[in-house]
């Protein structure tokens, strides 16, 4: 049996997956790299040619040349790099959020709502910024670091092995406690940036109820619970600043430590003979020289926990299940009498092992007319939308459309050829004509004004700054005209099926007649499919589903469960539906 991969190593592997597609790029920044690093190491051997030159009268005009030639190439190389991996590193960004929004909007819906949006917008921004530095400059720093590193302690190991040897031993004493400091470095990192996610999302809801917040004196009681994850995460940052501070200390004082081993040792050897003053100074040349590549990975392997940290969040993301939305080999075979959706003994379950949402529901519904789905909180309405749209999947039992099975209609057909207005009606972001073109996007201005004139909201736009072109974040647009304008983006489409829910919650009495004369209309012609909380939305529904506890209890009209249903008769009186009005 094949052991399972550690965190780590598949934290890893997310890092090089966005690297992958770039590495001939971060290649040729390896080369600059290496090609700075080579001048930087061949200055203290061109130096140390000088000083032996000035010592035995020798022309040195060509070694000052060659020190000049060499310190400008390695500065035409550094920058040449910098801009190199810079641009690396913001397209590598840009690949990150973009596999990631992609995959987002295709993850099942079931994934998403047991999460925060806040959150998951953290980790398309600020962890993919903790993605960039790890993926580029750490890749980078740390080949050029152990070049440089090595070629240094190669060339001090030619000019003098006692000398070496001293600075062997401190740098092997540095590797270790830097070493011993990374996994509580990149645990601090990690629960930083998850308060950073938390954080975000307590805020982003907080901010969407506002005015709940305002109207209920919230604001200290949600800002403390904000402000609660901001302390965590800056508890947890600074943690890792600590241990971060602890890892370039060590460096720090381990280099200085091995110069000043290098000046007593080297003095003591030049003053008996045994080293040459020009080799002491090019030593030392390479000692100062080594405090870059030491400093520098220290910094790379702090940057790369950061890196391995948004690694393991972004890889969450990738691990949530998509919706496949493949198109099938052939159309399926439509059976023109039946009816265009049908539940068949439907079970379902939001999660394995959790009570039945649905149990059992058969239903059939006509290509025309108005089927409404009612019950108390809870029942299944919801649920029975969910299964429509194919956000969820059935336990048992089969959902058909025209007659054949679900699985043999591909989600994008199912998702076509039904236009469904949420509860919540939320606007997408842009224009009025963005959102009422959003399902239907070659939809003319004709048809638009005639959308909004059906749902009386005509006079309302053109009072609008910029009439369609409004940008609607911009424009006070109240919960009634939030719900309006979604109808009318339905309207504008001419759906087949049209699932409503809860559709006039939120209207006045005028528009709501005409909402309903809207659903006649459609209703003539295509299935209109209404759950309903307010039962004066139904009054007139051609069949009425009504559930309790997942269950289908009866099916009829209204006159006919008003006379027939004690739980009807319950739901219609606790809404004061006169049942002289209902019967008319």
């Amino acid at each position: 049996m094949p052991q399972a991969e550690s965190p780590r190593w598949q934290n890893t592997k997310v890092l090089w997956s966005f690297v992958r597609p770039h590495r001939r790029t971060l290649l040729l920044g390896l080369v600059l790299g290496l090609g700075t690093t080579g001048a930087t190491l061949a200055t203290p051997l061109v130096t140390k040619s000088v000083l032996d030159g000035l010592a035995t009268a020798e022309p040195i005009l060509p070694m000052v040349a060659l020190l000049v030639a060499l310190l400008l190439l390695g500065a035409l190389l550094g920058l040449a790099q910098w801009i190199l991996l810079g641009t690396l590193a913001e397209r590598i960004v840009l690949d990150a959020r973009s596999t990631m929004v992609r995959r987002l909007f295709r993850v099942r819906i079931g994934e998403l709502t047991n999460r925060s949006s806040g959150e998951l917008v953290t980790r398309v921004t600020s962890d993919t910024v903790l993605l960039r530095e790890a993926a580029t400059d750490s890749v980078v720093n740390f080949v050029n670091g152990m070049v440089a590193l090595a070629g240094a302690l190669i060339l001090m190991g030619v000019l003098d092995l006692v000398l070496f040897g001293a600075t062997v031993l401190v740098l092997i004493v540095v590797g270790i406690v830097v070493a011993v400091l990374m996994s509580p470095l990149a645990a601090a990192q990690q629960n930083a940036q998850a308060a950073v996610g938390r954080l975000g999302g307590v805020l982003e809801g907080a901010l969407r109820a506002i005015r709940t917040v305002k109207a209920s004196r919230a604001e200290a009681r949600e800002s403390g619970r904000i402000l609660t994850e901001a302390q965590e995460s800056a508890k947890q940052s600074v943690r890792a600043v600590r241990i971060e501070a602890v890892a370039w200390t060590t460096a720090s004082w381990g280099i200085q430590l091995a110069i000043l081993l290098i000046l007593a040792l080297g003095a003591w050897r030049v003053s008996s003979g045994a080293l040459p003053v020009s080799s002491l100074v090019a030593f030392l040349l390479y000692a100062f020289q080594v405090m870059e590549p030491v400093s520098t990975l220290t910094r790379t392997f702090t940057q790369l926990q950061s890196g391995l940290a948004a690694a393991a969040r972004i890889r969450e993301i990738e691990n949530l299940s998509v919706e496949q939305s493949e198109r099938l080999p052939k159309e399926p075979v439509r059976a023109a009498q039946a009816p265009v959706l049908s539940f068949r003994e439907v079970t379902a379950r939001y999660a394995p092992g959790a009570p039945a949402a649905l149990d059992g529901i058969s239903l059939d519904i006509p290509r025309t007319g108005h089927t409404a789905i009612v019950g108390p909180s809870g029942s299944g309405k919801t649920t029975m939308f969910s299964l429509m749209l194919r956000f969820l999947q059935p336990e048992r039992g089969e959902l058909a459309l025209d007659g054949a099975p679900y699985d043999e209609w591909s989600l994008a057909e199912v998702r076509r050829r039904i236009v469904y207005v949420e509860q919540d009606t939320p606007l997408v972001p842009g224009t009025l004509r963005e959102n009422l073109r959003y399902t239907h996007n070659d939809a003319t201005d004709e048809e638009l004004w005639a959308a909004l004139e059906a749902v009386r909201l005509a006079e309302r736009a053109r009072d609008l700054p910029d009439g369609l072109d409004t940008v609607l974040s911009g424009a006070a647009v109240s919960g009634g005209e939030r719900q309006r304008i979604a109808l009318a983006r339905a309207l504008v489409s001419d759906p087949e099926i049209l699932l409503l829910d809860e559709a006039t919650a939120q209207l006045d009495g005028l528009t709501e007649a005409a909402v309903q004369d809207v659903i006649n209309r459609i209703s003539a012609r295509g299935a209109v499919v209404t759950i309903a909380h307010r039962l004066s939305t139904v009054l007139d529904a051609d069949q009425i589903l009504l559930l309790e506890k997942g269950k289908r209890r009866a099916l009829g009209n209204h006159a006919e469960l008003l006379a027939t249903d004690e739980l009807y008769q319950d739901l219609v009186a606790a809404l004061r539906i006169a049942p002289a009005i209902s019967a008319a």
